[in-house]
């Protein structure tokens, strides 16, 4: 019994040491490595800005919590013992990094140089990314951009092969070769022409929407899938007078008085114009979209700094958001 008690209290006594070794802090370590420098603690109080009873605490301190002696006092220098020394060794690096990422950390961000391939689907990059591509353009004067606009099966195997760095979809992604950053979730709104009669409802549902002239996206398009499959599951007809293979030329058709539509509200949220009003429509069908990237290498700082740059543009209060209530 008082073996195994003995255990027991060197047991605690380990603990409480890495415990007090653990509340170790930076300061604590920067006033050993101005010590050893300077010798005394007036010149380490002056060399960190703090007064020289700080200096004389936080070396207390960082003494108790190692359990040995780091400086001696002769002739009024402080003299660093052989452990201080090599503390001091091996903090310098340490120390040097942390300096240096502190000083970046304060610095205005520097330009971003090197090579940029984006692309995107017709509506996101004529609707969204010019003006984000140009505002980036001019903060990283340096770098070489090239932007290219494809249908999405074009633009998954220009990503999945290697051949752009990024891309944007609102297309459901689910390929080995791509790797997906989500930027957006929302969900399908009904927009129609002002005087429709349908633009008196707060909200639009399925049912609003039986014999009602229809302007669908063309089936290439995976939200067109659920929408009919919504519909098939309510157990209505849409009366399809015009299909089209973009948001903006149904938008188009739409303000022409031709019919009404669902869409995915991003990026055009903006952009109706006013002959052409906006619903909410239950249940929710719901869009995501991604930032589309090569899975077979790392994306570059220039890549990560774009898409960066592009979340933080974004509006998110303008789109509607996706919930559970509303479904």
């Amino acid at each position: 019994m008082r073996f195994a008690h003995r255990v027991t209290m060197e047991r605690d006594d380990a603990a409480t040491d890495r415990d007090r070794r653990a509340g170790i802090s930076l300061r604590e370590l920067e006033v050993l490595q101005a010590l050893v420098a300077s010798g005394t603690a007036i010149s380490a109080a002056r060399k960190l800005d703090i007064s020289q009873s700080a200096v004389s605490r936080r070396l207390a301190q960082l003494e108790e919590r190692l359990g040995f002696k780091l400086f001696l006092r002769t002739n009024g220098r402080l003299v660093p013992t052989v452990e201080a020394l090599s503390l001091s060794e091996q903090l310098a690096p340490v120390l040097d990094t942390l300096a240096r990422l502190v000083h970046r950390a304060d610095q205005p961000r520097a330009a971003h140089a090197g090579a940029l391939s984006i692309v995107a689907p017709p509506t996101i990059a004529h609707r969204f990314l010019p003006n984000r591509i140009a505002t980036f353009k001019r903060a990283n004067p340096g770098c070489q951009i090239t932007f290219d606009v494809l249908a999405s099966d074009s633009l998954l195997t220009g990503i999945a092969e290697g051949r752009f760095d990024i891309g944007m979809t609102d297309s459901t992604v689910a390929h080995e070769g791509i790797t997906s950053e989500l930027l957006l979730e929302t969900q399908a709104i009904c927009v129609l022409p002002q005087d429709h009669h349908l633009a008196a409802f707060e909200v639009i549902r399925p049912e609003d929407l039986q014999g009602e002239s229809f302007i669908a996206l063309s089936r290439r398009h995976s939200s067109r899938a659920a929408i009919d499959r919504l519909f098939d599951r309510a157990g209505l007809n849409l009366k399809i007078v015009l299909e089209a293979s973009t948001n903006v030329s149904v938008i188009q058709f739409v303000r022409e008085g031709l019919g009404i539509s669902l869409l995915n509200p991003f990026p055009l949220v903006h952009q109706m114009g006013d002959q052409v009003v906006m619903r909410p429509f239950l249940p929710a069908i719901r869009y995501s979209t991604h930032f589309l990237l090569p899975s077979s290498r790392a994306p570059s700082a220039v890549t990560r700094a774009f898409i960066q740059d592009v979340t933080a543009s974004l509006d998110r209060t303008a789109y509607p958001s996706p919930s559970p209530a509303l479904t």
